[in-house]
């Protein structure tokens, strides 16, 4: 999973990203400032920790998520070839909006974290719109060659979708059939990539709470419940300071706002329930590890996310949920309580299962 993250200056977003991926760009030597910045982030897990612990393995290997960081957003920098791919190329959006004050860093107007959401919104529109036109005046003068079938579809998606951004509506929110979305699928199209909006509020004494109002505070609630869509709050002053500690440390700063997980593990978690994903475990001596697959995704397609053969030789696949492994304190003990079960093809993998895939190869 490859998430850009985006926003307009002086938001807090190289910040996130570094905190997100503990990278240091200035050791980097960047002499360009539109230069896209990539890092990896790990996917804290709470259930992973404890499987852990039931097992210790050699290894443990959680899941991750890829980062791309890109310059301040305009339609200015929209005009950029290389901006531009570097956006496209992004599963999803994470939009960072500045809902701090702080006289130290300057800002345009009051902060309006809608406001930003809708200027931002309508570049994004903009540029799909510029690619929307040029590619039908060229499946216009297809068409008057010779008629298929699959350019009149084409076509037509596309005519709709112009129609959409002409008013103002992004394409994440329009309807399209699993073939239209794999017709247009190629375009990469901005306002087409799932977005969660990231209010970047102020340290306070009441953290918390604030963080936990913020998207009403803000009057995100309506975007934040479009189709593909979300909205959480972080403190990315808090967020630094925890970036900081080991994990004693940080559990107990974290109790002294009232907090019992960071807004970067909130963020990551609402990143994954808006690309519809979920987390699956492979368990043993050797390796406890999370595996990330679409939700409703079936053995075989979870097999196939370990390795491809297993997918080709699945036969079945053993299945508990992870805290009913715990409660049971082995494989051995929740097979003799027939919570360990034995699944074929049809079965549907569900977040937090543990998984031994039987196969031929």
């Amino acid at each position: 999973m490859k998430t850009g993250i985006i926003g307009l200056p002086q938001v807090g977003k190289t910040s996130l990203f570094k905190i997100l991926t503990k990278a240091r760009l200035e050791e980097r030597g960047h002499s360009n400032p539109r230069e896209a910045h990539i890092g990896v982030a790990r996917v804290p897990d709470e259930r992973l920790e404890k499987l852990s612990a039931l097992y210790s393995p050699k290894k443990t290997t959680y899941a991750s998520v890829e980062f791309v960081d890109v310059a301040a957003i305009g339609q200015e920098a929209l005009k950029e070839t290389a901006f531009l791919a570097s956006l496209r190329q992004v599963d999803a959006l994470i939009h960072v909006l500045r809902a701090f004050e702080d006289d130290a860093i300057s800002h345009v107007g009051p902060i309006d974290p809608l406001r930003d959401i809708r200027n931002v919104e309508f570049d994004l529109m903009v540029s799909d719109l510029t690619q929307i036109e040029k590619r039908l005046d060229r499946v216009e003068k297809d068409l008057r060659k010779m008629r298929t079938g699959e350019l009149e579809r084409e076509h037509a998606l596309l005519v709709r979708s112009k129609e959409a951004l002409e008013k103002e509506q992004p394409l994440r929110e329009l309807e399209m059939t699993p073939e239209e979305k794999k017709l247009i699928k190629g375009f990469m199209f901005l306002s087409q990539k799932p977005i969660l909006y990231a209010l970047n509020i102020g340290e306070s004494a009441t953290l918390g709470e604030d963080l936990e109002a913020a998207v009403s505070r803000f009057k995100l609630d309506e975007v934040a419940h479009r189709p593909n869509s979300g909205a959480t709050a972080i403190c990315g002053k808090v967020e630094a300071e925890l970036a900081e500690m080991d994990d004693e440390e940080a559990a107990e700063f974290l109790s002294s706002y009232g907090l019992r997980e960071s807004g970067l593990v909130r963020l990551i978690r609402k990143s994954y329930e808006l690309l519809g994903l979920i987390s699956f475990f492979t368990a043993g001596e050797d390796e406890c590890r999370a595996w990330t697959v679409p939700v409703g995704s079936k053995a075989p397609q979870a097999a196939g996310a370990i390795h491809t053969d297993l997918e080709h030789h699945f036969i079945r696949a053993e299945t508990i949920r992870w805290d009913n492994l715990l409660a049971a304190g082995s494989e051995a003990a929740a097979r003799a309580r027939g919570t360990l079960r034995l699944e074929g093809k049809e079965y549907v993998v569900q977040d937090g299962d543990v998984v031994h895939i039987r196969h031929s190869g």
